[in-house]
Formats: structure tokens, C-alpha cells, sequence
């Protein structure tokens, strides 16, 4: 470890005590997605003043320390989900809604390493990028991107770290390549003709026809997709009808359909419009299919993860791992613009994300901060800041 690693990593830690009582008070109000100007007002007020601050994305802001040149982006999400909290600490949110997804945590560290590059004066500049509405779409980070904030700081490279209660803790995972699915969510309406339950060959029925499109869909999965990429089709919610005795007009489903790969990502829409109309046909009907666009793949840029790993082993002797999901984040935004880098940290705790009870501790805030710091490190060198 050289240096300019050794008094980063020292004035890191001379600010964490303060980010376990930030975590605290985040934790304590949280802000659900659309609604996050309380979160960010205090996150800003725990940044060092900055030498420019950019508010982007409605409930959001870019902050850069550090000077001039290409500039490390750091995202930390703002937003919280509407969970009713049952950890039941003294600290425990009480307005129903609940940082069950560790963003608590990650704006504590990111506040941290923030403080840190300041004191410093690191070499390479940062952006502290606060970003809304990560939980719900529109997504926040493509606002972000969309406005050209990147652009206007000189961000050469974006990183962030995300807690993760499948790894045990002390390890943290930093694969280069795809480590998180598109999603993409879809609608299927499947129009027949209703009619009196007893006398079914007088009707059209779509709820048959939407059965078999759920079950044939899967076929996608198994039959068209290379095994080598992971795909998921899942349907999560299906309607129709209202008497037990009656045979409906319209049945309607909805559902994500998750890849690993985007050029399979756009076969997967066109197949399983194929598949549903197709289906609905023979029995039939009609079926309108719709699909919104959500996040991309998510791609680690291979040498980002490369010298974080070694980074992460050699100074915070963190245990490595290996992780992909088909999980989605909206990180994957910035990822398609500039080398990025996901991390995922692993949790003191057993609980899963978006569980009413997960709560990591504090050594889930240092492990996170020691992680964004080796990436942080590895990007000056990516973007040539000569750390």
C-alpha cells in the first residue's frame, strides 16, 4: 500500500463513527422514490462543501470534490421502500416505509469516502452522485445519464457497491462482465367471449388461453434461450373474471422478463409476443402484449474488477467471491456510458433484502466505505489519474 492508499484509507476510517450515526438517522426517516428531498438535504449537509454540486433527476445531485480532470462517479441511492419496519431497534423507522434494501448504508459510506477524498486531496477528483428513484420507474439513474450530468463533471468511470446478505460477511464480489439481468416487465390481455360456465363451446374462454400462454412461455426459457444464458420469465399476477359460474371476456397477466444478454434480450420480446399470440389464437382469442423497458444488462468493466479484487484482498483483506444475479439495478445505466463497477458486499445479517427485519451493522458500513474506497483507487488508475 502506497501513500496516498495509507492516508485515505486512515482519514476513511477517522469518519466512520460519524456514518454510523448518519446510517442511524437515515434509517430513522426514510423517503420512499419521488419523495427523497428530507434524504437528500441531509446527506448533503453531511458532505464536505464540495467544489461544485449539481441537482439532477428532480430529488437528486451530483457533488464534486477534488479539483479538476476525470472525476470517479460514486452512486449512493436515496430513495426507501414502503415496508413496514419490524426490526424493532430504538432507531427503527416508524412512518412505514424502510431502508430494507441497504441504501441507509450505502449513503453512509459513500458520505464517508466523500469526507475522505476531500481531506486528502486526492489526486483523482470524485462525484458523489445521489440519485432518486432506484427502487421504481422511471428510473433515476437514467435520468441522470439522459440530462448529460456525467458529461458536464467529467466522469470518466462510476462505481457503487451494494449489500448483500447471500454473501457471508467479509466477503465482497467484483466479477467483471454481466452480474445483473435486464428486467423488463410485460403485459398480456387476452380477449375471447364469455359465457355461462355450462356451456363452454359457446365461448371463447381466456383464461384457458392465458394458462397455456403462462406455461408455454417457459418454454422460452428451456427451448430457445442458450443454456449459457440465464433467462427468467415469471408471471406475477394473473386476473379475470368475477362469478365462479361465468366464463369472462378478458383475462390479463403480468409479469418480468430477465436475461444476461442483451442482444437475447430483444429475441426474448419478440418470441414471447410470438408465443402469447400465437397461443391465444388456437384458442380463439386475441392477445395484446405489452413490454416497458427496464434496466439493461449490467456489465462490470473486467479491468475495474480486476484491481479492485486486488485491492480488496491486499489492503482490506476482505475474502473474494463470486456473484452474478438476475437481480436488476438501474446502475447498469451508467454502466452503458462509462466503465462502471458493481460491488457486492457481504452482511452481518441473515435476513434478505426487502425483508421487514434486514438490518446489517455497522461493520456492513465499514465493509462497504472499504469497498467503494479500493474501487474508487482502481478507477483513478482506469481514467489515469496515476494513483
Amino acid at each position: 500500500m502506497n501513500e496516498i492508499h495509507e492516508r485515505l484509507r486512515a482519514a476513511l476510517h477517522a469518519e466512520l463513527p460519524a456514518a454510523f450515526q448518519l446510517r442511524r438517522e437515515l434509517h430513522a426517516e426514510p423517503c420512499v422514490s419521488g419523495k427523497e428531498e428530507p434524504t437528500l438535504k441531509r446527506v448533503l449537509d453531511a458532505l464536505p462543501e464540495g467544489d461544485e454540486m449539481e441537482r439532477v433527476a428532480v430529488t437528486g445531485a451530483l457533488l464534486r470534490v477534488g479539483g479538476e480532470g476525470l472525476a470517479v462517479g460514486v452512486r449512493g441511492e436515496l430513495d426507501a421502500l414502503p415496508i413496514p419496519e419490524e426490526t424493532g431497534v430504538p432507531w427503527a423507522s416508524r412512518n412505514g416505509a424502510m431502508h430494507a434494501c441497504g441504501h441507509d448504508v450505502h449513503l453512509a459510506a459513500l458520505v464517508a469516502l466523500t469526507r475522505a477524498v476531500d481531506r486528502v486531496r486526492a489526486p483523482a477528483p470524485m462525484v458523489a452522485v445521489l440519485q432518486p428513484r432506484e427502487e421504481t420507474h422511471p428510473s433515476g439513474a437514467r435520468d441522470i445519464v439522459d440530462s448529460g450530468a456525467l458529461r458536464r463533471n467529467q466522469v470518466g468511470a462510476m462505481i457503487a457497491a451494494h449489500v448483500q446478505p447471500v454473501l457471508g460477511a467479509g466477503e465482497t464480489a467484483c466479477t467483471p462482465g454481466a452480474v445483473n439481468a435486464s428486467s423488463d416487465e410485460f403485459t398480456v390481455i387476452v380477449r375471447g367471449q364469455g359465457g355461462h360456465a355450462a356451456y363452454p363451446h359457446l365461448s371463447r374462454d381466456p383464461v384457458l388461453a392465458l394458462a397455456q400462454i403462462i406455461v408455454a412461455a417457459q418454454q422460452l426459457v428451456s427451448r430457445d434461450a442458450d443454456p449459457m444464458t440465464p433467462t427468467v420469465v415469471t408471471f406475477g399476477t394473473v386476473a379475470a373474471g368475477s362469478a365462479p359460474n361465468a366464463i369472462p371476456g378478458q383475462a390479463a397477466a403480468r409479469g418480468t422478463l430477465r436475461t444476461m444478454s442483451e442482444p437475447w434480450r430483444h429475441q426474448l420480446h419478440h418470441r414471447f409476443r410470438e408465443v402469447a399470440e400465437g397461443v391465444a389464437r388456437v384458442h380463439g382469442c386475441e392477445a395484446e402484449v405489452r413490454i416497458t423497458n427496464g434496466e439493461p444488462v449490467l456489465v462490470n468493466d473486467a479491468r475495474l474488477a480486476e484491481e479492485t479484487g486486488c485491492i480488496l484482498v491486499d489492503v482490506a483483506h476482505h475474502m473474494p467471491a463470486t456473484l452474478r444475479s438476475c437481480g436488476a439495478d438501474d446502475f447498469a445505466h451508467f454502466a452503458s456510458v462509462v466503465p462502471s463497477l458493481m460491488l457486492f458486499v457481504g452482511t452481518d445479517t441473515a435476513s434478505g433484502l426487502h425483508s421487514p427485519y434486514f438490518l446489517p451493522g455497522d461493520e456492513t458500513v465499514t465493509a462497504v466505505a472499504e469497498s467503494l474506497l479500493a474501487a474508487y483507487l482502481a478507477a483513478a488508475r482506469v481514467i489515469g489519474a496515476g494513483i
